[in-house]
């Protein structure tokens, strides 16, 4: 069961990632258009997801993993704040400028794809025919 469904989201959180969702920045469109429909094999992708306060730009969560994209009006040290955060809540992150995804998205996809790959599995998988 997912996270979310265990807690209810506040409805400021669920109401800036819907706004967020529809106006996406063209390095998230781009990124997205590679993630979206499970592209990267066994990997689901989540956009604008809420880990609340924040809501990150993409999530795996079966290979609880947070890409993050910046731009100009990004700062490093509330960014470093937000990446201790999201990352104490079990999440590795990856954080790309705007322009890579833009310019270098092949490689932005691989950064992405060797990333899910190397999680390391769970050290105590459910039996076979329960639940994950």
């Amino acid at each position: 069961m997912e996270d979310r469904q265990r807690a209810k989201l506040p409805t400021e959180t669920l109401e800036r990632a819907r706004a967020l969702r529809a106006t996406a920045t063209d390095a998230e469109r781009a990124i997205w258009q590679c993630l979206r429909g499970e592209q990267l094999p066994g990997y689901k992708f989540r956009r604008q997801y809420p880990i609340p306060p924040y809501v990150v730009d993409f999530a795996c969560l079966a290979a609880r993993l947070v890409v993050e994209l910046d731009g100009s009006q990004h700062s490093l040290e509330v960014d470093a704040s937000r990446t201790r955060f999201i990352e104490s809540k079990g999440f590795n992150v990856l954080r790309f400028w705007d322009n890579e995804a833009l310019q270098q998205t092949d490689a932005v996809i691989e950064a992405i794809w060797n990333a899910c790959r190397s999680v390391a599995p769970h050290p105590n998988p459910s039996p076979a025919g329960r639940g994950a």
